[in-house]
């Protein structure tokens, strides 16, 4: 199959590639930066996917711990190819965007469906959805790594736009996580009332 063949035929290459381009412009950076990590560099360098060595050491990193250099820098190369600008970061910031970069190498990316009605498909227990919830500070940073490997085993991914935004609202715009929080406990608890009882 050539390139040509890969092209609408409707569509001139040109106006293809820019439209691909376009798209790719107007994304969030939680979809750009989900998408990076999920997809494999096609060569060295690279700016649209990691390569294996970065995705794993994503997947390994402790966001409440130091960062070794290798994972500093697949995290940095990851977040500036998303077009974030971690340069101007305080520390905090890192930690946040450490530990939406952890999630998706660890979980992956799925925006189809609410992040309740994953949990919900998952079969992730009401009192884990309620601890991740409630939980604030440290204990939720240290829940969310376990509740991410529950879900991914479950072959379910999460919706990282949700996700992502409690990550970065939490303790900081609390108005705005709790409108985060409030829907996800709503769409878990509706997808839970319509499986079927046993």
């Amino acid at each position: 199959m050539s390139l040509s063949d890969a092209v609408p035929r409707e569509l001139p290459e040109e106006e293809t590639i820019a439209t691909q381009y376009m798209s790719e412009r107007t994304e969030q950076p939680i979809s750009r930066l989900a998408r990076i990590i999920a997809q494999a560099s096609r060569f060295a360098g690279d700016a649209h996917g990691l390569d294996t060595g970065e995705r794993a050491a994503l997947a390994r990193l402790d966001p409440d711990g130091e960062l070794r250099p290798h994972q500093i820098a697949a995290l940095s190369r990851a977040l500036i190819y998303a077009e974030l600008e971690p340069g101007t970061w305080k520390a905090e910031t890192w930690q946040r965007w450490a530990l939406i970069a952890h999630g998706m190498a660890l979980a992956g990316h799925d925006a189809n469906l609410s992040l309740g009605q994953q949990l919900s498909k998952a079969d992730v227990s009401e009192s884990r959805v309620t601890k991740l919830l409630t939980a604030r500070g440290d204990a939720f940073r240290q829940l969310l790594p376990r509740l991410l490997r529950l879900i991914a085993s479950k072959g379910v991914a999460p919706n990282w736009h949700e996700f992502g935004g409690l990550i970065l609202n939490q303790e900081r715009d609390e108005e705005k996580a709790e409108d985060i929080r409030l829907k996800i406990a709503g769409r878990f608890f509706s997808a839970e009332a319509k499986k079927p009882k046993h």
